[in-house]
């Protein structure tokens, strides 16, 4: 099929270049000259593990190319809308500018039969609007709305094999025309067996939010759950895996840490809490309020620990900060947990040098203050404390008594309960987990 994305961010691109791979001809679109000329020279304008080979292969095949100009999505039968959704500046609530301006600009190139689809996390409400906007231009288009469930450093593996599909429709044809549309777009994934489900605009809305509000949930409970641990004597990562036993519970995102983050859980339960309060049902997720301050405490939690740890006052003393990003195979640092600790840290004094195996120059543009290094034994070297706040496999690997020749003081803060303590300890370091003795 002819089709178009309109937005080249992480979403947009991804999503881009995964379908064209599928055999779909496809022209993606963004208003930023930089990225569209770095995109259609092959470049990727962010980490993402697999996405540079797929994007190299769709390009080559002449089934993708990429514009600044939106009349080059006439002729497209389906035009993907996957532009970002921020936090509005002083408010929870999402910003859907982008969104909107993407489908006004879409609607003088729609013909009779285009089928113009939203991917991008919206309040629930939005599609129902714009599908009344398309309706009212009378171009004979229709709209549904397909959410995305990518993770970073999965998001091509979750696009060409997605573990479900959502179609949210209008009922009638329009409605059969669009999941006809859909699948044929996702002919593999349905040829799989993937799990399909076919259902209204608001509830495909829903979806996306609820699963972040869960996720963020299962997270911050047991984060919880650590800062009982904590003043109990407990060990929150044997109750993690006890409690992960129970089939109706399951061990994934029981990881007690310093947190989630990133550009999508944080911003998007923020947003989900704003839009409830709207609809006159903000007690119905007003715990999401609490999820959220859980959260942001093991930030603080691990920048107390440091300064806990350390042998000396804070001020001038090193401190190595191993991670940036706010998860691993990932170069996000938005809202990043790891980032805000290093610069908590450089706020109350400390000579902080961080490194990441990707995210060092992201965060270099958002927080120019810290100092930074590509080599961990640099970053090691003479530290009074080492905080350990994104589980790279780098850093995971560390040997500890290696480490130990390095460091002033052989403390370690680690962020998020990945090293084996007993392997760092019996190198004679000092280690510090979260909601662990």
């Amino acid at each position: 099929m002819r089709i178009s994305v309109i937005g080249c961010g992480y979403l947009g691109a991804v999503h881009a270049s995964a379908m064209a791979e599928l055999g779909h001809e496809v022209v993606g679109i963004d208003v930023d000259e930089v990225k569209i000329a770095a995109l259609g020279e092959g470049r990727t304008p962010f980490f993402e593990p697999g996405l540079p080979e797929v994007l190299t292969s769709a390009l080559a095949s002449g089934r993708l190319r990429f514009s600044t100009d939106i009349a080059e999505a006439a002729g497209a039968e389906v035009h993907f809308v996957a532009v970002g959704t921020p936090q509005k500046k002083g408010s929870n609530a999402a910003d859907l500018t982008y969104v909107d301006a993407a489908v006004e600009a879409l609607l003088p190139h729609l013909n009779a039969g285009d089928l113009v689809v939203g991917k991008s996390t919206v309040p629930v409400g939005t599609a129902a609007r714009l599908a009344g906007l398309i309706e009212d231009v009378g171009t004979g288009a229709s709209l549904a709305w397909n959410p995305e469930f990518l993770r970073e450093g999965f998001a091509v593996q979750d696009t060409i094999s997605p573990d479900r599909l959502v179609y949210g429709v209008p009922a009638g044809a329009a409605g059969e025309r669009a999941v006809a549309q859909l699948n044929e777009i996702y002919a593999s994934a349905i040829a799989a067996d993937t799990p399909l489900v076919v259902t209204d605009f608001a509830t495909a809305e829903l979806v996306k939010v609820a699963a972040n509000a869960f996720l963020a949930t299962k997270i911050s409970f047991i984060n919880a759950m650590s800062e009982i641990a904590e003043v109990s004597g407990a060990d929150v990562t044997q109750l993690a895996d006890a409690i992960g036993y129970d089939a109706r519970i399951g061990r994934r995102f029981l990881n007690a840490g310093v947190g989630f983050g990133g550009g999508c859980l944080p911003k998007d339960i923020r947003a989900f809490t704003a839009r409830a309060e709207e609809l006159g049902r903000g007690e119905s997720v007003a715990f999401l309020k609490e999820v959220d301050s859980i959260n942001l405490r093991r930030r603080q939690r691990v920048v107390d620990l440091t300064v806990t740890a350390l042998n000396r006052p804070i001020f001038n003393a090193k401190v190595a900060v191993l991670g940036l990003s706010f998860k691993p195979h990932s170069d996000d640092v938005r809202d990043s947990p790891a980032l805000d600790v290093a610069v908590q840290l450089r706020g109350l004094g400390a000579d902080v040098l961080a490194t990441d195996p990707q995210a060092i120059e992201n965060s270099r543009a958002r927080h120019p203050q810290l100092s930074y290094s590509t080599e961990i034994e640099e970053t090691l070297r003479g530290a009074g404390a080492v905080v350990l706040v994104t589980e790279w496999p780098e850093f995971r690997d560390i040997d500890p008594a290696w480490a130990a020749t390095l460091v002033e003081t052989p403390t370690i803060i680690d962020g998020r309960n990945t090293l084996d303590a007993a392997k760092w300890r019996a190198a004679g370091w000092t280690y510090y987990g979260l909601g662990r003795p």
